[in-house]
């Protein structure tokens, strides 16, 4: 794989996986944010979630001011690169 696949997005997992830092389980929800300081009202950045863990990063998000929605995954509707990587704390 190069930096330019990686960069792309065109070489990741073939099953999209949770956000959590150092979770590889299945993702099951999408988790729609925004940080009002640098993106439009209307933009949302996304995370993916598994049941174990979207409670967790919904809960991290609102303590912040960005959390917006949670919507069941579906991969049909994630065109283009994967989500974000989700917050790195432990």
């Amino acid at each position: 794989m190069s930096i330019f696949d990686q960069l792309a997005g065109t070489d990741g997992p073939e099953q999209p996986t949770c956000s959590r830092k150092g979770c590889r389980a299945a993702a099951a929800w999408t988790l729609l944010w925004n940080n009002p300081r640098i993106h439009t009202p209307e933009r949302r950045k996304q995370w993916l979630a598994c049941p174990d863990h979207v409670a967790w990063l919904q809960d991290y998000l609102t303590q912040r001011g960005l959390f917006k929605d949670s919507v069941p995954f579906d991969p049909a509707a994630t065109p283009g690169p994967r989500p974000e990587s989700g917050p790195k704390e432990s």
